[in-house]
This record gives structure tokens, sequence and C-alpha cells, in this order.
């Protein structure tokens, strides 16, 4: 493996506090130095970064890659090679796949296949249920072996409370995290969109937002009974916000996640019946989106998760009750929170890269998250003030169901390097795995 120099960047650093002019030197797979004015070394590489910043490589604990079962979505190789385009390292795979990952050797599969692709480190979560039926715990133990690194049954909530309170006793043996879509099925049902003044308008069904809240609730009593770690997913509402705040004041083990599309949208982008700004969670109202903005600074969400969820294009280009929900966000993930956060001044970049990268991964010991030496050399270099335009033609998904095509946006990554190897390189076509 080539030695190589990042010389001249702004060089950002959450463990250390750091943010200024530096150079970042990679070795084996590791940084081995972080200084001013490395000099270049016999053999090694020099990839200049002026004007650009130099940060840990962006972790994300939310994403759907559709392998097995739906790869004419995504599959584990599209997906990371979209995650490495979009500035991240190593994301998080949601088990909803079919058949679902809820055994060792479905997990094993995943593992294998992100090994194949070389591309952004790709780590399983296992279902918290077998097949997600939300009736019989799935064997943890095994999957943990196997490369598991948290358990859900993502986009199918825990109805059980006596389920989730196992599952929250279990996980802590293996020392992950138990996370929830957290959905009252029976409040949710036949929604289609937020329940507000949107969805009369529109003549919609509304989602109410105690649907998010009281299965929130529910699981924060659960993980205080049981000390377990609940990580809540794609936070929603104001309320969910303030009772995650009011749990950590009490000392209860509760991480949470919000989505880009969140922090950016309201349900108002789902006015004309606009099928891409379906998701679910919904969108919500304004008020919504600023209590998770204030979440996100005051610590009380801890991280960005961009909940990338692949669509036909056909399946979502028909009535807006019959269309599927979500959005895929791993390309456009650091370029809306860079507008929606670090532009009105909410976070600064330094924060921000700690939302999107240090944070995630402490939260599920995860590699990555520092520049610090002997850290992996997990990194990505991005230029804050490249403006462009995402179009579909430009996503390496499979999709490109998204509500932020054609929008102006300013940051844009460039390289991507894991383990020291650059998987992303903009001004090159393709990087082989």
């Amino acid at each position: 493996m080539t030695a190589l120099l990042i010389s001249g960047g702004r060089v950002i650093d959450p463990t250390r506090g750091t943010d200024g002019p530096a150079d970042v030197l990679v070795d084996e797979g590791r940084i081995v130095a972080v200084g001013h004015n490395i000099p270049l070394g016999p053999g090694v590489a020099r990839l200049d970064a002026s004007g650009r910043v130099v940060a840990p490589g962006l972790v994300d604990l939310h994403v759907h890659f559709r392998e097995p079962g739906q790869e004419h979505l995504e599959t584990i190789a599209s997906g990371a090679t979209a995650a490495a385009a979009g500035g991240f390292t190593a994301v998080c795979a949601m088990p909803n796949t079919d058949p679902v990952v809820d055994n060792q050797a479905a997990v094993g599969f995943v593992v294998r296949q992100a090994i194949r692709a070389g591309k952004a480190r790709v780590y399983p979560i296992g279902c918290i249920s077998l097949g997600q039926k939300g009736q019989q715990l799935a064997e943890f133990g095994e999957m943990v072996a196997a490369g598991a690194v948290a358990v859900s049954d993502d986009t199918r909530p825990v109805v059980s409370s006596q389920l989730m309170r196992t599952a929250l006793e279990y996980a802590q043996t293996f020392g992950i995290p138990v996370t929830d879509h957290c959905e009252d099925p029976s409040l949710a049902q036949g929604g289609v969109m937020h329940e507000g003044l949107v969805a009369t308008r529109l003549g919609l069904k509304g989602i109410p937002a105690a649907a998010e809240e009281v299965v929130v609730a529910r699981n924060i009593v659960l993980a205080r009974l049981t000390g377990g770690h609940l990580h809540v997913c794609h936070v929603s509402t104001a309320g969910a916000v303030e009772l995650i705040r009011r749990a950590k004041d009490l000392g209860v083990r509760v991480t949470a996640e919000a989505t880009p599309h969140h922090l950016a949208l309201t349900d108002l982008a789902c006015e004309g019946y606009q099928t891409s700004a379906k998701v679910r969670p919904p969108l919500r109202s304004a008020e919504d989106r600023a209590a998770i903005v204030a979440g996100l600074v005051d610590g009380t969400i801890d991280c960005i998760a961009t909940d990338h969820s692949p669509q036909h294009y056909d399946a979502k280009e028909r009535e807006f009750d019959e269309a599927a929900a979500g959005v895929v966000g791993l390309e456009t993930a650091l370029p809306v929170a860079l507008a929606e956060l670090v532009k009105p001044g909410h976070l600064s970049l330094l924060g921000l890269i700690d939302r999107m990268s240090t944070a995630p991964a402490r939260l599920y010991g995860l590699s990555g998250g520092s520049l610090a030496v002997g850290a992996p050399a997990d990194i990505v270099i991005f230029d804050p003030n490249a403006a462009w335009r995402p179009q579909a033609s430009d996503l390496h998904s499979k999709s490109a169901n998204s509500p932020f095509l054609g929008r102006e946006f300013v940051g844009r990554v460039d390289q991507t390097l894991v383990g020291g190897r650059v998987v992303f390189d903009r001004s090159v076509k393709n990087i082989d795995g």
C-alpha cells in the first residue's frame, strides 16, 4: 500500500478538537502523522488538499442496501459506492432485506459482499425478532459473532413491550444498542404524511406526531428499567426530542439520530402531491423541524443518519397514497447538512463533523471518526465552497428518489479514503475496488 501525504488542507478532527491548516501522513492503512510541513519522503505520494477540508470519514448508522432480494433497487456494492461518493467511510445496513438478516449466515453474507465491493465499510445490523415478526427474539450472540453491530426491526416497530424489554436486557450481554423505528401502528394506520393542515388541504390521511412519541416514551421507560442502550431512529417530532432530552437528564442510556431530510424539509414539501417527499416517518411541521435542529445543537440528538432508502422510479411515480416511502441520501447528506446547520450558524464545521463522523462511530463502537495518530486512515476530503446541483445522473446509487435533485448546494466531496486507500475520487470516473 502506497504511503500518502495529504497536504495543505484544513484539517478538522473532533476527537482532538482541532480545526486548522495541517498535513496528514498515511501509511499502511493508518494515520502516522498530523502536523505542519511534513516532508515528502521517498516513495510517498502527495495529494494536494489546498482549499479543501480534510476530516474523518463520515459514518452513517442507518442505510438500506436492499441486498439480498431487491438488487434492482440497490446492492451492497452500489450502496457502498454511493456511500464513498458522499464521503462516508462506514455505514450500518438495516436488516429488512428479503430474506431478512436475522441469523449468523445472513450477517456473514453482508460482511462478505461488503469486503468484495471494497468501497465503504458496511456493518450489518441484525433483526431484533426472527423474521421481523415481533414475536420471538433472534439470536443476538450468533449475529454479533458474525459481525452485527446492533439490532433493529426497522420499518417494523417493536409492538410488544415485553419483547422490547427482553431485547434491551439481552443486548447488554453483547454490548450492542437496540434501535427502534418508533411508531404506534394503530395510530399511524392508513397515514401517508404528517397529520396537519397540509394533509387536510391535500385530502390525505395523516400520521400524528403522537404515533412516534408514545413509542419513544415507552422505550425510554424500558431502557430506564433495564439499563440497556436504546437508540431512537430518525427522530421527527418536537415531542420526541423533548422526551429524549428529559431521559438523558435522568441518566437513561438513550441515543438518537436525525435525517438530513427532516432537518431540511417540512410537510410543505408534499404540496402538489410530491411523492419525492414521501418518507417514513413523515416530514413534519416547521416547529418539529426547528426542534430537531435545536436537539442536534444541544446534543439531545447525537448524530445525523441518512436512512438511505432506494426506491424504483415506478414506485414513486404514482398517486401519493400508493407511492413508496423513502429517499436516497448518502450523496446529498453532507451538502444538505452544510446548508441547514453550518451556513445558518447552528453548528460549526467542527460540530458538524462530530455529528456525522465521530459521534456515530463512538455510539456503535465502529472504526473511524478520528484523525489521531494510529487511527485507521478513513478520511473524507471535500470542497466546502463548491457549488453544484445534484442530478439523477450524478448519483452512484442504483436509485434516484430524492427531493434534493436540482437544488443548488455548496459543498461537495472530492476524495474518500478507507484504510488509506482512495475508494472515491471525483476527478477519476471509476476507482476499482
